[in-house]
């Protein structure tokens, strides 16, 4: 994945590491960056009308707000009055995800080996589980559904109804998977990284999410909260996932921006700073693991799949807190 990487202005309160790149394949051209539309407020929605108050409680501005110029930036819902109002917003954005971070870990759940789930469904014999296990341990790497099916021949099929069960979750189909219009729902990072794959939106309102192996919750919440579809998550036969995700990660995706920074102080600055240098129609702040993620539609979105031209995204790696 290409990076260019730029260092965050002098006036920085501190350290910070900004990088960019179009979440493209290598090759395409540069997206142009587009000015944010006036429009009426929806999902998200649109400018505020010329009485509506700044969303910072602590905005000291007062009536002040009836000679504003200016409609955005929104953030999380509410219009900030200048920029002072949006860092306050973002610092407090920033602080709530942050806060449970240590505790936001899912808790371990006991779950019955893959191998002794086959075993009770009859779908492998027990010289079969005991080879595969004895090739994993020699190789020292490679999931147990990898050598029962590339060693012992079973069904690539019973390994994902097995691992469906140990995980109590149901095996997603890929028809009328369309890599291309789902693109704009999750960064190219996290489908990369995290093995998320956007499957298909039903009802408008319904965002079904594959994984090859196992599931990724913290990862669906931060999906959920983001996009406001309810998230169902499931598994997808290895091989099929694996075509579908390269089918995927060459598509079209929204525009990206990495942040590192070294602390929190220096990361407000840079998300207040991209709001107020983008003055979105609407953006969103989320953490996903070890990362925030923030979301700027720069005009209202008008059904439950965002244009991919009219999303900017950030991602931001948290340092020590």
């Amino acid at each position: 994945m290409p990076i260019l990487t730029r260092k965050l202005a002098a006036e920085a309160p501190a350290s910070a590491r900004v990088a960019f790149f179009e979440g493209r394949p290598a090759g395409e051209t540069a997206l142009a960056a587009a000015s944010p539309a006036k429009a009426e407020r929806g999902l998200p929605g649109a400018t505020p009308g010329i009485f509506e108050t700044c969303a910072n409680s602590g905005c000291g501005s007062g009536w002040l707000h009836l000679l504003r110029s200016r409609s955005a930036p929104v953030f999380e819902g509410g219009w900030s009055c200048s920029a002072a109002c949006t860092r306050a917003r973002v610092e407090a954005a920033v602080g709530r995800e942050l806060d449970g971070r240590g505790s936001a870990q899912e808790s371990h759940r006991h779950r019955i080996p893959l191998g002794l789930v086959m075993l009770e469904q009859g779908w492998v014999t027990s010289g079969q589980l005991r080879q595969a296990l004895d090739a994993q341990r020699v190789a020292g790497a490679g999931r147990l559904g990898h050598w029962l099916v590339r060693q012992q021949g079973v069904s690539e099929q019973l390994v994902t109804r097995a691992l469906g069960l140990q995980w109590s979750c149901p095996v997603l189909p890929l028809e009328f998977h369309d890599a291309e219009a789902l693109t704009a729902l999750v960064p190219r990072l996290f489908v990369d990284a995290f093995g998320a794959l956007p499957l298909r939106v039903a009802a408008g309102k319904l965002l079904y999410l594959g994984f090859e192996d196992r599931l990724d919750p913290v990862l669906a919440l931060a999906i959920e909260r983001m996009t406001g579809l309810r998230v169902e998550s499931g598994l997808v036969q290895g091989s099929l996932f694996r075509a579908a995700q390269a089918r995927v990660l060459s598509a079209r995706f929204p525009r990206v921006e990495l942040i590192e920074a070294g602390s929190e102080p220096a990361l407000v600055h840079a998300l207040s700073r991209s709001i107020e240098r983008v003055r979105p129609a609407e953006s969103r702040l989320v953490r996903a693991h070890d990362c925030l993620w923030l979301r700027m539609w720069l005009r209202p979105q008008s059904g439950p799949l965002p244009e991919t031209a009219w999303i900017q995204d950030l991602i931001c790696s948290i340092g020590a807190h």
